[in-house]
């Protein structure tokens, strides 16, 4: 049975004129693990809803199958949807929280009790069967929800942020243990989260979305790559990445930024990779660098002249895996409207120190570097830079600058 959702033009709007997805198209191929991911408020919930008939679409077209399902009941839908609350019923078992929803359709016994017992080998759920939800721990709890999606059988999953209330060490484990089971089972399946690592580990391809609208949908890689605007390279990436205001200009035929009193050259594959940045020489872009794109120099291949930047550093953060440096420079902060958005999606406090780094002139930056680096706190060091992998912004839209339209 094919499974392929396709949301056209599809936009909910609540009674009090509050817009909470607009025009949302999107196809979701059969199969194929969509994450939706964005901010607090964004509409990413509201739409895995409208999928699932828990609220009615106010203009557009849903289509599930070969089915249009816009005015079809959610039972009627063959869809299974895992709340972030579980929703078990405290007084049955395992097996029998399971098994309801068959039970409702009347499904014989005997293959009820066949599809429990398959779901709980998947899930590691054998010896579990016959407790109440009250004698499990939470990532058991959130299998049996699993459990209960999977013996339907049905032609999409729903999934809204179901990980959220588990610690961190069990998030990591489960994950990974929904991405196997889905993708064995090979079931359509939307994702809901506000965790973009938990995105980008996840998905096959990520819809990023902001204030009810799509800003990207693409694989992680694609995301990470190549962001269309400022809210995507800020929003996807951990640790974020770091902003400039700077001025493009030109030296003997080569491209290079300011940053603060110094010159970043972007390197040709860069400028290849961007033929528009040519029509931005002599005026002020957004310049995005990746924490992972900064070198320790003695780690770092031979750098060419133009890669180096001369930063002291402010705190120094190591994790085993890698090391966390912080440090502040005068390249000027960037205030777009994308910038406050992404500032108040971490708090208030974060806009306000946004905006008082605007007027105090500086800047904070965040490099990851080889975990074996000698660097310390308070040096003033040379950190290398890939130029090649630097990206741009229009200041005024917000807009990736890459070709030439």
């Amino acid at each position: 049975m094919v499974a392929e959702i396709v949301l056209e033009d599809v936009t909910k709007r609540y009674g009090d004129g509050t817009l909470a997805v607009e025009s949302l198209d999107l196809s979701i191929e059969d199969g194929e693990f969509m994450v939706f991911v964005g901010p607090s408020g964004c509409g990413k919930t509201t739409a895995l809803r409208m999928i699932a008939g828990l609220e009615t679409i106010t203009e557009g077209k849903l289509k599930i199958g070969d089915d249009v399902v816009n005015d079809m009941q959610p039972k009627d839908r063959d869809i299974a949807m895992v709340f972030q609350n579980y929703a078990l019923y405290p007084h049955m078992s395992v097996r029998d929280n399971m098994a309801f929803g068959l039970k409702l359709a009347k499904t014989d016994k005997e293959e009820i009790n066949q599809r429990v017992e398959e779901a709980a080998k998947v899930l590691g759920l054998e010896e579990y069967l016959d407790r109440k939800p009250r004698a499990l721990s939470g990532g058991q709890r959130q299998r049996v929800a699993m459990g209960r999606a999977i013996v339907r059988k049905p032609q999409a999953f729903l999934m809204d942020e179901p990980l959220s209330n588990l610690d961190a060490k069990l998030r990591v484990q489960m994950r990974s243990e929904i991405a196997r089971i889905q993708r064995d089972l090979e079931v359509t399946t939307v994702y809901v989260t506000h965790d973009q690592i938990e995105a980008m580990t996840m998905g096959d391809r990520v819809a990023v979305i902001k204030k009810g609208e799509l800003q990207q949908v693409g694989t992680p890689t694609e995301l990470f790559e190549h962001p269309v605007n400022l809210f995507v390279a800020g929003f996807i990436g951990s640790p974020s990445m770091n902003f400039a205001q700077t001025t493009v200009e030109e030296t003997d035929g080569s491209l290079g930024v300011k940053f603060g009193d110094q010159m970043l050259t972007i390197s040709k594959d860069a400028v290849e990779a961007r033929p528009a940045l040519k029509k931005h020489v002599g005026k002020e872009v957004v310049l995005g660098i990746r924490p992972q794109d900064f070198e320790d120099p003695e780690y770092a291949q031979e750098s060419a002249e133009g890669t180096r930047l001369k930063v002291q550093l402010d705190l120094i953060e190591a994790v085993g895996t890698e090391t966390m440096v912080h440090f502040k420079a005068d390249a000027p902060v960037a205030i777009t409207d994308d910038m406050k958005e992404l500032a108040a999606d971490i708090g208030e406090a974060e806009v306000h120190a946004l905006e008082r780094r605007a007027e105090e002139g500086t800047n904070e930056f965040t490099a990851v570097l080889d975990p074996r680096t000698k660097l310390r706190k308070g040096e003033d060091v040379e950190l290398s830079v890939d130029t090649s992998r630097l990206h741009f912004f229009d200041p005024e839209s917000s807009q990736g600058i890459y070709d030439q339209r």
